[in-house]
């Protein structure tokens, strides 16, 4: 088998980009996970892959695989990489997209400055949707994680999000709480742990342990959610800036049942063949 494939990140999210409309391959688990591997593989967070769709409405299929193989439901800094890579590749002329995921469907445009803007559509808060397991549901809910308690929101953007809110990210163990988090029973498809520092209702700072993924420069989903999640809390505004270590994410959200608009640069690294 021979495959050609692109390195892409969006923010340091990086990922490995397969065009699957005009190549063919069945891939394994393994095969993800190896590819994966940063000392002996190519090296991502994610494996993104592009292909054909039947659904009506949509232009492209777009399927997502974390490091550990397992396929997940969401992936924003990916969408924005996969709208770029259409584009570059000439899969397509146009500048606007909507995908078929392997839960729902997304839109995304590609912006005359290059940044690329993504339609998260609205976040499920539901607990049982999420999914969550909670009595009733709230902004937020207690955790008790490592024999502490802590005030945590529970957002899905087509993925589960838990989110805490703490005084200063860069000196909280995320790497050592995100594990117990991404795997607490109160979320039985495992979750990825935000931790987000509020600057001021405009401004916030995020590290985002990812499931599946550990902590990544990037997380676009969980952009999504922590703002969601302190708008809720009634602590940030409509339009936020949200600072990673791999760069900014401008996020917008009205409430109530109004999409959630993400817009960030989307980049290539290299092209290769396996």
């Amino acid at each position: 088998m021979s495959l050609r494939f692109t390195k892409m990140h969006g923010l340091g999210n990086d990922f490995m980009v397969l065009d699957l409309v005009r190549q063919q391959a069945t891939l394994t688990q393994a095969q993800v996970r190896a590819w994966s591997q940063r000392q002996t593989g190519i090296g991502f967070d994610q494996l993104l892959i592009v292909g054909p769709t039947t659904k009506a409405g949509c232009d492209f299929g777009y399927r997502i695989y974390n490091a550990d193989g397992d396929e997940v439901e969401h992936c924003g800094n990916g969408a924005r990489c996969v709208t770029r890579f259409i584009v570059d590749k000439g899969l397509s002329t146009k500048s606007e997209f909507t995908f078929e995921m392997a839960r729902g469907t997304i839109a995304t445009r590609l912006e005359a400055n290059g940044l690329v803007t993504v339609d998260m559509r609205p976040p499920i808060l539901v607990p049982s949707q999420i999914p969550f397991v909670a009595n009733t549901q709230g902004a937020t809910y207690p955790l008790v994680v490592d024999g502490k308690t802590w005030e945590i929101s529970a957002v899905s953007m087509g993925n589960p999000h838990c989110v805490m809110v703490v005084d200063d990210v860069e000196s909280f163990p995320v790497l050592q709480l995100g594990p117990l988090v991404e795997h607490h029973s109160a979320f039985p498809q495992r979750v990825n742990a935000g931790f987000m520092q509020i600057m001021n209702r405009g401004e916030i700072r995020l590290r985002v342990y990812e499931r599946g993924s550990g902590e990544t420069l990037a997380c676009g989903t969980g952009a999504c959610a922590a703002v969601v999640a302190g708008h809720l809390r009634g602590l940030l505004d409509e339009h936020v800036v949200v600072h990673t270590h791999g760069g900014d994410l401008h996020i917008g959200w009205a409430g109530a049942n109004a999409p959630v608009w993400k817009t960030g640069p989307a980049v290539t690294v290299f092209e290769g063949q396996l």
